[in-house]
């Protein structure tokens, strides 16, 4: 696939297609934004700042930006749509694509979960839809502050499909690496594992790298992966291994003691400080959690084999009351966490 001409369309402005979208602009690709709200007034009005854990510090001036709220403007001349809203967004954008963008433009999947490409190509049977999968971490600037900035807050690259050539050529950048896989749903099992945390993170209302640090939150998050584990072996489902430990070995090392961990796991501790977790975000916005695209998603495998999950119906449950609750992450322990919710 050349380089040339291509033109990418960011299908969700938000800390992903922000960064992911800003990578790429510097790096000279052709990108247009869509969004809405208040990022695409900042975005509009002070251009974008991007920050990484490897010490780069860029801007892009609002004058050099693409960004736009209409769908049709953005979506029609993209050869690209890299969808990076959240889970619950998923149908409406495919809606969008499936609208206004060209039926030979491909969409990929940059999305937590492992149901988002399926509902993709299940909306878009006109349009090649790839799997791909985030393995950082970005943070996003406070509400307010001027230029609006994003930062990825932890190492890793973006995996997607092999099934088209060049692809990751043209979207493998600075700031941005990216590399093809064979089997994108064993990877997105694999992340999936990991983002079991996410839901950790949003309870306890601390920075991830606090969180992991201790023993008491990794012994639960633990649990919710052997869980998962067996779940998935009852389905026949292989996590890939993407990097650090292998799926089977992960429970074992977040078990070890607290100074054991920091010594076997550094690659998971380099963090940035201020990183949290995007159902965090979520609780902290007032918004609904992508927790049914994550925890839902190992319920309703052991509901269909037979496997007990109930550390997992438990996390599910907390951060149900506290999307209920409405006052943001709610600040639990982990003892309070293996209690449970109030209505258990």
């Amino acid at each position: 696939m050349a380089k040339e001409g291509k033109t990418i369309a960011i299908a969700g402005a938000g800390s992903i297609g922000c960064y992911v979208g800003g990578c790429l602009a510097l790096a000279g690709r052709k990108v247009v934004f869509l969004g809405r709200g208040c990022i695409v007034e900042a975005l509009r009005k002070d251009g974008l700042r991007i920050s990484d854990f490897d010490g780069r510090d860029r801007r892009i001036g609002p004058e050099t930006l693409a960004v736009s709220d209409d769908p049709a403007l953005a979506l029609r001349n993209a050869d690209i749509v890299l969808v990076t809203v959240k889970s619950g967004a998923t149908e409406e954008m495919a809606a969008l694509v499936a609208a206004h963008a060209r039926p030979d433009a491909i969409v990929i999947s940059l999305q937590n979960g492992v149901d988002n490409p399926d509902k993709l190509r299940g909306a878009l049977p006109a349009h090649r839809v790839l799997a791909g999968m985030v393995a950082f971490n970005v943070v996003q600037s406070p509400d307010g502050e001027t230029p609006f900035s994003v930062r990825r807050a932890s190492d890793g690259m973006v995996i997607i499909e092999n099934t088209e050539p060049g692809l990751s050529a043209l979207l493998n950048v600075e700031g941005l690496g990216v590399e093809t896989h064979a089997d994108m749903r064993a990877v997105q099992w694999s992340k999936l594992l990991m983002n079991l945390n996410n839901a950790l993170v949003a309870l306890s209302d601390l920075p991830l790298a606090t969180e992991l640090a201790d023993r008491g939150w990794r012994v639960i998050l633990a649990d919710q992966i052997d869980e998962a584990l067996a779940a998935m072996k009852a389905c026949r489902i292989e996590p890939a291994r993407i990097a650090g430990p292998p799926p089977w070995l992960l429970p074992k090392v977040l078990r070890l003691p607290d100074w054991l961990f920091g010594i076997l796991a550094r690659r998971l501790l380099a963090i940035d400080p201020k990183a949290r977790s995007s159902m965090w975000d979520d609780l902290h916005r007032r918004r609904p959690t992508e927790v049914d695209e994550l925890q839902g998603a190992i319920l309703r495998l052991a509901q269909k084999t037979g496997v007990p999950a109930p550390v997992t119906k438990r996390i599910m449950a907390l951060v149900r009351q506290a999307e209920a609750d409405r006052r943001g992450p709610p600040g639990l322990t982990p003892d309070e966490v293996s209690r449970g919710p109030r209505s258990a």
